[in-house]
């Protein structure tokens, strides 16, 4: 008899891991992330959300394995067993090189997680369970970095991927709003394969756009929210300081969870950023504008260039008579969020072509953006000023 476990979900209820995922699960990069939050220091705002990479990894495996079985019992494809069990595999692993604190560390200059699958795909138990399994890391590198080939690629990266089905869903639940709610089970039901690729019925058309809009608000509401924003530009700030001393490195960094991390920046810490982190307190608003209230083109800098950030940032303090760690920009930026490239069988064109979202969706990214201007002594900050300054590409 096949051993199999049954894990106990908030979110999906029972999780089924079969032998092969409990033999990826036992292994220490993956028990790692039970230790790295979803959501950063998104916790400081909303106390329940504390839930793990861990918690959404067996998520994101437990709905690509829905999807598989979606595939074979209504369409009645029968995926081949190694196709099926790659797929799964990348599912469970899709974010074993993440950071801990989210996306903290590669807005702060860090190679992006995907990059850094590789490092624990290829080393250690891990590896050698992957082996074991005949999934080694050249099968799964392209499906988790977004490459791969094949026809049931973009369940795993996509539009329509199971990771944002869980974590929009996970993310909404642990912080108890209703922003991410979206209908997983039509959605599901509504995916396809036609022409030698993942699709959508167009039954699921209206599922589809109410996942967009949920992004869209999730992003207004929780991970741009102004508390959670403060935070995350203070955490950058003091790694980036921890790094520039040679205390830390970037590979260090990559394998560390977040209370060890948070233990090893405390140690020490001139900037005296860490204990505020701690004792929560944050950076306060001293400008604070809406994205709809900036002209329409504005540079990329303060989301992509963070030397160049910093840069600015300690310019803007000297003159506002701050400390060198006392002032934070930030304009964070997600210009792809609403993208939608799956087909709609039976229909011409993709998914955006039949969906309003997708044609507004630079005006709905400009309305979830904020320039913020954080500031740990209150000080007045000239918005002209700012303004034009994200309005130049050399600042």
């Amino acid at each position: 008899m096949t051993r199999f476990e049954v894990v106990r979900d908030p979110l999906w209820n029972n999780i089924r891991l079969e032998p092969e995922a409990l033999a990826l699960v036992d292994t220490p990069a993956v028990q790692r992330l039970r230790y790295v939050r979803q959501l950063g220091h998104a916790f400081l705002v909303y106390p329940g959300a504390t839930h793990t990479r861990f918690e959404h990894a067996l998520g994101t495996y437990h709905l690509a394995r829905r999807v598989l079985t979606q595939l074979e019992e209504v369409e009645g494809r029968r995926a081949d067993p190694g196709e099926g069990l790659v797929v799964r595999v990348a599912a469970l692993l899709h974010d074993i090189g993440h950071y801990p604190f989210s996306h903290a560390l590669e807005e702060a200059g860090l190679p992006h997680h995907e990059d850094l699958a590789s490092r624990h795909l290829t080393t250690g138990p891990l590896a050698a369970v992957l082996e074991g399994l005949g999934v080694p890391a050249p099968k799964l590198l392209p499906l988790i970095q977004g490459k791969s080939t094949l026809p049931v690629a973009g369940i795993v990266a996509g539009s329509l991927d199971v990771d944002k089905l869980d974590y929009l869903s996970r993310d909404a639940t642990m912080c108890g709003v209703p922003y991410g709610v979206i209908d997983v089970d039509r959605l599901l039901t509504s995916l396809t394969l036609a022409d030698g690729r993942l699709a959508l019925h167009a039954k699921g058309l209206a599922a589809l756009e109410s996942l967009l809009f949920a992004k869209y608000q999730m992003y207004r509401n929780v991970y741009w929210h102004h508390a959670v924003r403060s935070a995350t530009a203070m955490f950058k700030r003091l790694v980036r300081r921890t790094i520039a001393a040679g205390r830390m490195t970037a590979e260090t960094l990559a394998v560390a969870t977040d209370d060890g991390l948070i233990h090893e920046l405390e140690q020490h810490d001139p900037t005296g950023l860490a204990g505020a982190l701690r004792d929560r307190r944050l950076a306060k608003r001293a400008l604070d504008i809406a994205g709809t209230d900036l002209p329409a083109q504005t540079a990329t800098w303060p989301a992509t260039d963070p030397d160049v950030l910093q840069r600015v940032e300690e310019r803007l303090a000297r003159e506002a008579g701050l400390g060198p760690d006392e002032l934070f920009l930030d304009f964070p930026a997600k210009p792809g969020m609403l993208d939608v490239t799956i087909p709609v069988v039976g229909r011409t064109g993709g998914a955006a072509q039949h969906i309003g979202l997708p044609r507004v969706a630079a005006e709905l990214h400009r309305s979830a953006q904020r320039l913020r201007v954080f500031v740990m002594k209150p000080v007045k900050i000239e918005a002209k000023r700012i303004i034009d300054l994200v309005t130049t590409d050399s600042p």
